[in-house]
C-alpha cells in the first residue's frame, strides 16, 4: 500500500527542492522525510530521485509519478486547512462577502446560523475585492452574480426584486413620472456599475429606457441614503425600501411596472470544499432563510 503522506513528501521536496526545505515546510525532523522518500522508492522499486550536495533532480520514474503524488499533496493540504481550525479553535469556515450585501442580507441571518450551528465557528470578512480564483483564504463567497471561472461552484439565492422610489418631495418639485420615458427627464440613482439603461416590464410589455445616472455606487445603501434625502428616484432592492414605503417616507414610481432583475445572489465554494459538511450546512441554510428576506420574486 501507497501512503497519502509519502507521495506528499515526495511532491514537496521536489517542489522546494531539498529535503531540509520540505521538512521545515512540514513540520518535522530531516529524517523523517528522506525515511518517507526511501520508503516510497521501495514500495514502487526504483529510484525517483537522485541526490547530490547541492541538488536533487527526478529520474524518469519520478518525473512519470510526479503529477499523481502532486494531486495527493494537494488534497492533503486541503484538508489539513479544513480541519486545523476545528483542532485549534480557529475560525472553521472563512466567510467573504460583498460588503453591500453582506451587511444588509448576511448579517441578520448570521446570528440565526450560529445558534443552529453553535460547533461550526465562522469568520466573516466583507471584502471590497471579491476573489474570483479558488484560493486558500475563503471557503464560501457570498456574491452578485455567478463566478466566471472554472472550478467553482455556485448556488444561486435568490433575485432581489427592485424597485423605483423617490421621496414624496422630490415627486411633488418634478415633472410626474407617468411612463418609463419619463424617467430620462430625471436624476436617477443606480447601485452597481455602468448600468446606464433600465429593462422594464408590464405584464407582456417591455420597455427599454437610456439613462444618464447621476449617482453609480456600488453599496445601494449609498444609493437608499441618496434617495431617502430627495437627491432623485432610486433604483432599489425591496428589501431597501420596506420601511421607507410603510412610513409614507418614499413613493413607489411606476408601481405597475417591474424592472428587470439587477441582482442575482450566489453562494460560491470551489470543488475542494463542495461537500465539507461546514460548507454544505451554511449554504443550505442561506438557500432556504435568504429568501424570506429577499421579499417577493
Amino acid at each position: 500500500m501507497w501512503l497519502p503522506s509519502e507521495l506528499a513528501a515526495f511532491a514537496q521536496v521536489v517542489e522546494l527542492g531539498s529535503f531540509t526545505s520540505c521538512a521545515r515546510a512540514l513540520g518535522v525532523p530531516k529524517v523523517a522525510v528522506s525515511r518517507a522518500i526511501q520508503s516510497l522508492e521501495k514500495r514502487v522499486g526504483t529510484k525517483l530521485l537522485t541526490r547530490t550536495t547541492r541538488c536533487i533532480a527526478l529520474t524518469a520514474p519520478g518525473r512519470a509519478l510526479l503529477p499523481h503524488a502532486q494531486r495527493v499533496a494537494a488534497e492533503t493540504a486541503a484538508a489539513r486547512r479544513i480541519m486545523r481550525p476545528m483542532r485549534d479553535g480557529r475560525a472553521g469556515l472563512r466567510v467573504l462577502a460583498d460588503p453591500a450585501y453582506g451587511r444588509l442580507l448576511l448579517a441578520p441571518l448570521l446570528p440565526r446560523f450560529m445558534e443552529s450551528y453553535p460547533d461550526i465557528p465562522l469568520e466573516v470578512e466583507m471584502a471590497v475585492a471579491l476573489p474570483e480564483e479558488p484560493g486558500e483564504q475563503w471557503d464560501v463567497l457570498f456574491q452578485n452574480g455567478p463566478p466566471r471561472v472554472e472550478g467553482l461552484v455556485a448556488t444561486a439565492l435568490g433575485r432581489p426584486p427592485v424597485l423605483l422610489c423617490a421621496t414624496p418631495a422630490y415627486l411633488r418639485a418634478h415633472e410626474a413620472v407617468k411612463q418609463p420615458a419619463d424617467l430620462a427627464r430625471h436624476a436617477v440613482l443606480v447601485p452597481g456599475q455602468q448600468v446606464t439603461e433600465l429593462r422594464l416590464h408590464r405584464g407582456h410589455t417591455q420597455a427599454q429606457v437610456a439613462l444618464t445616472p447621476r449617482l453609480i455606487v456600488t453599496d445601494p445603501a449609498v444609493v437608499h441614503a441618496a434617495t431617502a434625502s430627495g437627491a432623485g428616484i432610486g433604483v432599489l432592492p425591496e428589501f431597501l425600501c420596506r420601511v421607507g414605503l410603510s412610513m409614507n417616507k418614499l413613493e413607489h414610481v411606476l408601481p405597475e411596472w417591474r424592472v428587470e432583475d439587477l441582482l442575482e445572489l450566489y453562494a460560491v465554494t470551489d470543488l475542494r470544499r463542495a461537500s465539507s459538511p461546514a460548507v454544505t450546512a451554511l449554504i443550505d441554510f442561506f438557500v432556504a432563510n435568504m429568501v424570506p428576506v429577499l421579499g417577493r420574486g
